[in-house]
């Protein structure tokens, strides 16, 4: 049970968080504000705020489902995407050129590049995912607080028992939605940013805490016991891994590529930053901001498993098996292990930090994906079919609606669906509606002039057919199995497979990312009849807006500055942060090659590997992590006081609300537009102000 100490530390900074989010109310006058924070975003305000929206209570504990099934092993796979993270964080691969375009989401986006009706299909899919997706997050994530801080699992409110997830998923979600109502991005990612500074701290704390709990002797005896082909430590040694095996990884590497910027969880932390190179700077920061989140994460997976399985724990185990033991449904047992051992394992104040931290994160997250989800329905579904404009007040008064329909349909999905999947694979298949057809079509769009929209529905048609599909088969599974065990009798996967589909979330976004993009490559080709207009949607050259300043192309193409990203817009700062990260990465990438080489010719045995997680996974990056800290609790206040002081001279726009207009209808300097040549032309074109049609 927590004590008093713990729910001091957790609710303290909580009543802090509450008091600066009404205080932001009053600097959200316009769309731009609730929707993107006035583009007024620093690169440590982002930085910081992104990172702390990824402490999701749902996605630390879908971490440790996988952590307990694969130890230490997929994270040697992983380190495959290496160079694909690297890519992508410092060309500003995909990131870049979306902010160019000034879109608020991701719809908007595929109305300028493609079409309004292409536009309304897209964005009522996106929400569709989205939406499903969320709901299970409030069920996981106050189970995890029911667990975590040993609360019973039933309260008897006017004679009747009622789930005690179920009021914590109330009492939670009010106030997610007081964070996100107040003020929309501009609350958001300022509460945030502070969670995240009281969380860099709290991290470190946590680490200690366990580093003297736990000695690494036992963490490794405890992970050296595994069955052979599902070993812990030795990634060369899982070869009996259904789930979370290499071809998960693999999926993932490709997965990771193709999807850059699709999902649109936390959507508006694209376009929040002050223009296209702080947001680039955010995302390259984020290496190092993350460096104490990955250890202490890790560390805590590392002793539960210990706590679980070593001897010297065992007392503290059978109190977590008598826990686990009254849980009915195996899938809910198998999320809770973890949480439920941790909070037998951790003493008196060091508990209240991590549930503090994890609450800061339940709400980061939580208020993102609210705002995300009931914006998108709004900007994307809602305001492209209105004849009539509304004002910013009305406008934003409906996206509190919105925001407010999407956490009581999570409330209402938590209570009522019946997972069957891992979190992660429930997320890959959920995904998959929109993600399936979505990558193909944002950076075709984005990068290649001959995309057209044809090739786009094409894409996201199929891609969304696949994953509805799967989505179907997983929940009727039992259902129609012994009918298709009449028609095919001899068919080993449907014989073998009766309880569950034997196909996984994650194999079927395979098969919608490879059919999408072949579809929208070809359909493209075939209906191309003129090259799209990319200067006039960059607002590139005589395009350009001043109030952005920023410039686009390299002195020297094809330099080493060009190579990792670097452009006449990095200081001196600029580029040893980026060749720092470029340089820490590539030196991990080729540990990796030369190790699995190693392992191919003479492998390692448990001790070796053990000894190398040890160094990889905790004593360098806390060391680094140590110093990291300083500077981004520096790098955070100094956005942070910065932005309060723009938001004094900010003047807000009140026709920069997401939509767009055509080119004949806006008013623009003499030599802005020379004159409208096609379609294309004025699709290319975003403005402030609403169509007219």
């Amino acid at each position: 049970m927590m004590s008093w100490i713990d729910w001091t530390i957790v609710l303290v900074p909580l009543i802090a968080i509450a008091i600066i989010a009404f205080r932001t109310q009053k600097h959200v006058t316009s769309v731009s504000e609730f929707m993107a924070g006035g583009r007024l975003g620093g690169r440590y305000l982002v930085c910081n705020a992104r990172g702390e929206m990824g402490m999701a209570v749902i996605g630390m504990v879908a971490m440790y489902e996988l952590f307990y099934q694969a130890g230490f092993t997929i994270s040697w796979w992983q380190m495959m995407t290496i160079p694909m993270g690297l890519f992508i964080a410092l060309t500003g691969y995909v990131y870049y050129r979306y902010r160019e375009t000034r879109a608020m989401t991701l719809a908007q986006f595929f109305e300028i590049r493609y079409s309004k009706s292409f536009r309304l299909f897209a964005g009522s899919l996106g929400f569709l995912s989205g939406l499903i997706n969320y709901g299970i997050f409030p069920a996981v994530s106050s189970r995890f607080f029911v667990y975590f801080c040993g609360l019973p699992q039933e309260v008897h409110l006017l004679n009747h028992a009622v789930p005690t997830f179920a009021i914590i998923m109330v009492i939670y979600l009010t106030l997610a939605l007081i964070m996100t109502l107040t003020g929309g991005q501009l609350t958001v990612m300022i509460t945030d940013c502070v969670t995240g500074l009281i969380s860099l701290v709290m991290f470190i704390a946590i680490i200690v805490a366990l580093l003297i709990i736990f000695d690494w002797s036992q963490i490794q005896e405890a992970m050296s016991h595994a069955p052979a082909g599902k070993s812990m430590l030795n990634p060369f040694d899982i070869g009996q891994a259904k789930d979370f095996n290499i071809w998960y990884v693999l999926i993932g590497v490709l997965g990771g590529i193709y999807g850059v910027m699709a999902w649109q969880g936390g959507h508006a932390f694209n376009s929040c930053a002050k223009n296209a190179h702080e947001a680039k700077m955010g995302a390259i920061l984020g290496t190092w901001r993350n460096t104490t989140l990955s250890v202490m994460v890790t560390l805590l997976a590392v002793c539960a498993i210990t706590f679980l399985k070593h001897p010297d724990f065992a007392a503290g185990a059978s109190h977590v098996q008598e826990v686990l033991s009254k849980i009915a449904d195996p899938q809910i047992q198998n999320q809770m292990r973890m949480p439920v051992a941790i909070n037998f394992m951790l003493p008196i104040a060091v508990k209240g930090m991590l549930c503090s931290i994890m609450l800061f994160g339940l709400l980061a997250c939580d208020s993102s994906y609210l705002h995300s989800w009931g914006s998108i329905f709004i900007q994307d579904v809602i305001m492209p079919l209105r004849k009539k404009p509304l004002t910013p007040r009305q406008h934003i008064n409906l996206l509190r609606w919105a925001i407010i329909g999407v956490a009581v349909f999570g409330f209402f999905f938590s209570l009522l669906f019946r997972q069957t999947e891992y979190i992660l694979m429930f997320f890959a298949l959920t995904g998959a509606i929109f993600l399936g057809g979505a990558g193909s079509v944002i950076a075709g769009g984005l990068y290649w002039k001959k995309g057209t929209t044809a090739g786009a529905w094409a894409s996201m048609i199929s891609g969304s057919g696949l994953a509805v599909g799967g989505i179907v088969l997983q929940q009727c599974w039992k259902t129609i199995h012994p009918w298709l065990l009449q028609l095919f009798p001899n068919t080993h996967i449907i014989v073998d497979n009766a309880a569950k589909f034997p196909v996984n979330g994650q194999v079927m976004y395979f098969c919608a990312m490879v059919t999408s993009l072949a579809l929208y490559f070809i359909v493209s080709l075939l209906t191309c009849k003129q090259d799209f207009n990319m200067e006039r949607m960059l607002h590139r050259g005589k395009y350009a807006i001043a109030d952005d300043k920023v410039k686009v192309e390299f002195e020297k193409r094809w330099s080493w500055s060009s190579i990792i990203g670097i452009d006449e817009h990095f200081t001196k700062s600029d580029k040893l942060i980026s060749s720092s990260v470029f340089s820490w990465t590539m030196f991990w990438w080729i540990v990796f090659i030369v190790v699995t080489l190693w392992n191919l010719l003479s492998p390692w045995t448990i001790g070796w590997w053990a000894t190398y997680w040890h160094y990889y996974a905790i004593i360098i990056p806390l060391s680094i992590g140590v110093v990291t800290t300083v500077w981004f609790l520096w790098g955070g206040i100094t956005d942070l006081h910065e932005l309060y002081i723009d938001l004094k001279t900010y003047k807000s726009d009140a026709a920069d609300d997401g939509t767009v207009k055509l080119a004949e209808e806006q008013v623009m300097p003499d030599n802005y537009v020379d004159s409208v040549e096609s379609e294309s032309d004025i699709r290319a074109n975003p403005s402030h102000a609403n169509i007219q049609e």
